[in-house]
């Protein structure tokens, strides 16, 4: 028994001095994605669609809630914003040529329609990412168009 008690006091310590660090936060600034939503244009709708459920993982700013200060929910976090970030950044989009915003804009659509994204664990947090049918719906029919604008662009000539 006292074996136990001095484990749970080490690992009680370590959880302590464990919260006095932590990753790299991503707190960029949110007009990183304007160029983004100036060029595909989203219906105000879909912006705000796109502003809670996308920007935190697929842009340079992330918005970080209360429990990420808390380890190691922070590094888990940080692990996902950067997988999401490295799929597809936001604040990114000029960097992109056209060949490539149309190829994220078709994941897009695949993601959103079968609901793989937004993640379920970001969404139990984040009730407001949870996208009903309605707005699936909405967030496809406007990434369909806005990728218009670059299926013409790669035809052949």
């Amino acid at each position: 028994m006292k074996i136990l008690k001095k484990i749970g006091g080490l690992l009680l310590v370590v959880f302590i001095v464990a919260q006095f660090f932590g990753p790299e936060k991503n707190e960029g600034d949110l007009t990183s994605v304007a160029a983004f939503f100036e060029e595909t244009n989203p219906p105000d709708d879909v912006k705000m669609l796109l502003k809670n459920a996308c920007i935190d993982c697929h842009s340079d700013s992330t918005r970080y809630p209360w429990y990420s200060q808390i380890t190691p929910i922070n590094y888990w976090m940080a692990d996902h914003v950067k997988h999401g970030s490295k799929h597809l950044n936001l604040s990114k989009w000029n960097d992109y040529d056209d060949k490539r915003k149309d190829h994220k804009l078709e994941e897009l659509i695949e993601m959103v329609e079968s609901r793989e994204m937004p993640l379920d664990s970001y969404t139990w947090a984040h009730s407001e990412a949870k996208l009903s049918q309605e707005q699936i719906d909405a967030m496809v029919a406007w990434a369909k168009m806005a990728r218009l604008n670059y299926v013409f662009l790669k035809e052949p000539q």
